[in-house]
């Protein structure tokens, strides 16, 4: 069998939460490794969408916006069938659209619960099977889930996070499982503390967190968004036919220890 190496060419690429952080970054490097480009936002945030659309239009790649609430599953279907209507196809499915609400467990709601669930767990199936749907009858897909290494660890004040994570990496398996027959590999990416605007907008001693980070992460600092790209790419380029069902850990060594 050939190596065919990270090359994207000709490939389409559908983004969730594409506007900002890691999910625009690996917009723009999948532009850069050849595919075109799909990015998907909520409705207050399509601004920061077309940003990402221009952007990956100044690297020579096709690229349109598509407002899209995850949480809102009557919705999924219909975009992502828009997406194949305009674009011709659908080859990879980055499940990026997230929320991270730090709050202690004994004063999460019904109504937090179900906000974070929804968006982070409900949203990364239903996206998936939307997506799915096309990658059957092309018997090709590449399916990425944004998880996070607090899948694999705990950490104070995220219960309803690390539980949504958690469903995320095990959903994977579960999809990569049903799929692998049919064309379609599935795995997720478990980043680590990263330089994110959704992490400076938390309201928290900055200091603190910081020298938390220092003495957890054996590389002492948070990631930067650019480091999760090249394990995208990697999963979502055709050298990757034997890996499914796998989660890629970008995390500093935060899990070595």
């Amino acid at each position: 069998m050939p190596y065919n190496g990270f090359n994207l060419d000709n490939m389409i690429a559908f983004i969730t939460g594409g506007g900002r952080g890691i999910g625009k970054a690996v917009a723009l490097g999948m532009a850069e490794a050849g595919a075109n480009v799909a990015v998907c936002e909520i409705p207050n945030r399509m601004a920061l969408a077309e940003e990402t659309v221009e952007e990956v239009k100044k690297i020579g790649k096709e690229a349109k916006a598509y407002e899209l609430d995850v949480s809102t599953v009557n919705q999924i279907q219909t975009t992502v069938d828009q997406v194949v209507q305009d674009f011709g196809q659908l080859d990879i499915l980055v499940n990026n659209a997230g929320v991270r609400i730090v709050q202690e467990a004994m004063s999460i709601t019904e109504q937090d619960w179900d906000f974070t669930i929804d968006i982070n767990l409900k949203g990364t199936f239903f996206c998936s099977q939307a997506a799915a749907s096309h990658m059957i009858n092309q018997k090709f897909g590449r399916i990425i889930n944004i998880s996070s290494q607090l899948s694999q660890t705990g950490m104070y004040n995220r219960a309803h996070y690390c539980a949504s994570k958690g469903g995320v990496t095990n959903l994977t398996k579960a999809l990569a499982i049903e799929w692998a027959k049919l064309g379609i590999t599935v795995n997720a990416i478990g980043p680590g503390p990263t330089e994110t605007p959704m992490v400076n907008t938390m309201d928290r001693n900055q200091d603190e967190v910081n020298k938390f980070i220092q003495t957890y992460s054996p590389m002492g600092r948070r990631l930067q968004v650019e480091e999760i790209v090249g394990a995208a790419i990697y999963l979502a380029s055709p050298s990757t036919t034997g890996t499914t069902g796998q989660l890629l850990l970008v995390d500093g060594g935060w899990t070595a220890w």
